[in-house]
Parts: C-alpha cells; structure tokens; sequence
C-alpha cells in the first residue's frame, strides 16, 4: 500500500498523511455478512460512564470476518479487496465454488480473482490457511490459531505477520511480531502471507475532528487536574506530577503487568527484550 501527503488546502490537511487506497476495489460492502453495531459512548448497561474520552463517531455496520477458515478444500475466488471501519487491516471477501460468499483478512499481494484454499495439507501459499504442521520453516503467517478450531486469534493487525521458525513433535516456534518466540501446537490453522495495510502506521489525523469521527474524545492530561481528581494531580505552577501512572494509581513505566505463573508461560521461550524464561 501506499500514503499519500496532502496539500495545505486548509488547516485540516496541512498535517495530513492518509492512505492512497490503492488496494480497496469497491465502496460498497456484501450485505448479507454485515451486522448492526451499537455504539456505547463508555456507558455500562447501568448507563454510567465507566470509559472516559469515548463518544459520538461515524456510525459503523461489522463486518463478519471468518477467522476459523472451516470451510476446508473447497476453492474460492477473491471478488474484491474493501476497507474495514472495525480494523486496521484491510479485508477481502471471496465467493466459494458453491456460491458461499465470506470476508477474510487480506494479506499483501493478494489481488482480485486470485484463488485461496483452506485445508489440512493445500499448498502454503498467499491466502491459503492450512495446519502449522504442513508448512515450511520460514513461512510469514497470521490470522494464528491458538487452539485447534477455535479461530485466528495472533498477528491480525495490519502489517503483522508471525514467522515459523522450529518444528517439534507438538508444538511449532513461531517468532511473534514483537520479538516474542513462543510455541504454537502444530495442529492449528494459519494464513499464509503478512496482513495488508503494512503502512498504516505512517497515517496522520491532521485535525482533532478526525479522531472525533472515529469517536475518540479529547483526552485531558493528569497533571492538569486536581488532586482528588487524578494521582498526578495538584501542585504549583508546572509540576510534573512525579512517575507517570494512570487514574487508579498504576504505573506506565517499568511495571510488570503480565500474571505470575501464567499458564502459558510454559510456551514461551523468549520473551519480547531477549529474556529467556527458564523452565
């Protein structure tokens, strides 16, 4: 994909950087895989506000995307690349054999007509999704399963994609995005390729009014509230407020968020900064 940079045709686009689209086909999504979406504005089924800075926004329709890939051996055909209000990756929705229609998530490089496949042992390329065990070392996956059948749940964010790096009698070492090498068991599914929409990173709003259609409010900052209103709070003229941490009291730098004796700690074997977890 592409950005592309917008002239200074007023104070909104001075800072603009947005996606060229290049990839989408289509404006018009298959209604019969949309659903309603509510919005909450941070609101609690009491109707308090438990979600600060959260309100307003476009309204959006979901999009119903296959993360399980269970329709196994049976070709389909891309019929069109579409943006996704929902996610930050872009999808892509392809018509079965048998006239099924499905969303899935698009990877680089897959384009209009192409055929992908899902199944136990089909050939490990773009688009197919197939068992961890059948694939090359070295392949880039995501749309990840953690448990067999249970549906990608790993590297489903734009530009993200999982590297297999080891095989061993159940498990596979895949190297996560952020550095992480973890085990995944071998029977789960995966998509092969990187997820589309690499550089969405590089975006720019421009203007707060953008983030206020996405229904993000303007968030105020601790230090500039009282002390009973914040723990960063108070003080004469510009005081920093002392270690950052948030509303309840918890720190943002250097605290361990992660849960002692995690069960999934057996399956990882290098976490993110290079610290190997002994066993």
């Amino acid at each position: 994909m592409a950005v592309k940079k917008f002239k200074p045709m007023t104070a909104g686009t001075r800072w603009r950087i947005g996606n060229a689209y290049a990839e989408i086909t289509t404006n018009q999504p298959e209604k019969s895989l949309l659903e309603t979406k509510k919005s909450t504005g941070g609101r609690n089924s009491s109707g308090h506000l438990t979600m600060r800075y959260r309100g307003g926004g476009h309204k959006k329709k979901y999009r119903i995307v296959d993360f399980k890939r269970d329709k196994h051996n049976i070709e389909a055909t891309v019929v069109s690349i579409e943006y996704d209000p929902n996610r930050t990756a872009f999808i892509a929705l392809v018509e079965y054999t048998d006239g099924e229609k499905r969303y899935i998530i698009a990877p680089q490089g897959l384009t209009v007509g192409t055929k992908v496949i899902s199944g136990d042992a089909v050939a490990p390329e773009i688009g197919n999704a197939l068992k961890l065990k059948n694939m090359p070392l070295g392949t880039n996956v995501h749309n990840i399963e953690l448990n067999p059948s249970q549906g990608g749940k790993l590297s489903r964010s734009a530009g993200s994609s999982a590297q297999l790096t080891n095989k061993e009698e159940k498990y596979a070492v895949l190297k996560m995005p952020s550095g992480e090498l973890r085990k995944v068991l071998i029977n789960c599914f995966a998509t092969v390729g990187v997820v589309s929409n690499s550089d969405h990173s590089l975006q720019s709003m421009g203007k707060a009014g953008r983030n206020r259609w996405k229904g993000i409010k303007p968030r105020n900052r601790g230090v500039a509230m009282n002390p009973v209103d914040h723990p960063m709070g108070g003080g004469e003229g510009r005081a920093s407020g002392g270690q950052p941490r948030s509303r309840n009291g918890q720190y943002s730098r250097g605290l361990k968020t992660r849960t002692k004796g995690k069960g999934s700690d057996k399956l990882i074997i290098q976490r993110k900064n290079g610290k190997k977890l002994s066993k």
